[in-house]
């Protein structure tokens, strides 16, 4: 019986660990888990590139290895996948890290989107015309990377502002004119 987030995270990587073939991935970097999905994510190779080679033409020969490697293992993949599925009742995503990059296969998108109203909508349209995402699942998900990667400094940020703007506040035309209101003249 699993008691821990610890001891589940433990479970999941030792079993992928044993289930895995030992050649699919050099290391099994991170193993996580939700309540839809666990997402496995490991190390391949990187091509071997002159140190001087150009940005553009690296990036190039990173997609195509990911590539590669996902088309090479995919029904080694799919099998640990649904021998996952049937044992913790959860999705399996995939995906790797190859010379400093990182790719998700395939992931579980959970509906969030019915919420939302039309200005938060247009915000996702307007990262989709950007080119930042390719849909609004992908650009609310930049959005949540964007907030969790600046979070302790945006928040502290934020709550300063905050106070700020409950300082000039009190120091508003409304300050002075709220004794007034409260008991007009007659």
């Amino acid at each position: 019986m699993i008691t821990s987030e610890s001891e589940r995270q433990q479970e999941l990587r030792g079993w992928f660990a044993g289930r895995l073939p030992d050649d699919l991935f050099e290391e099994v970097t991170e193993v996580t888990v939700d309540r839809e999905e666990i997402t496995v994510i490991g190390r391949i190779g990187a091509p071997r590139l002159a140190e001087d080679t150009p940005a553009a033409e690296r990036d190039v020969a990173l997609r195509s290895r990911i590539e590669e490697f996902r088309e090479r293992t995919r029904e080694e993949r799919m099998a640990a996948a649904r021998d996952a599925e049937h044992r913790f009742g959860r999705k399996v995503s995939w995906g790797v890290e190859c010379g400093g990059r990182r790719a998700l296969f395939t992931h579980v998108a959970a509906p969030v989107m019915t919420r939302l109203r039309q200005p938060e909508r247009q915000v996702l349209d307007t990262l989709i015309a950007g080119g930042v995402a390719r849909s609004r699942s992908d650009a609310l998900a930049w959005c949540v990377r964007l907030v969790q990667r600046h979070t302790d400094d945006w928040l502290t940020e934020l709550r300063d502002s905050l106070e700020h703007v409950q300082r000039v506040r009190s120091k508003g035309p409304d300050a002075d004119t709220r004794e007034d209101t409260a008991a007009p003249d007659a």
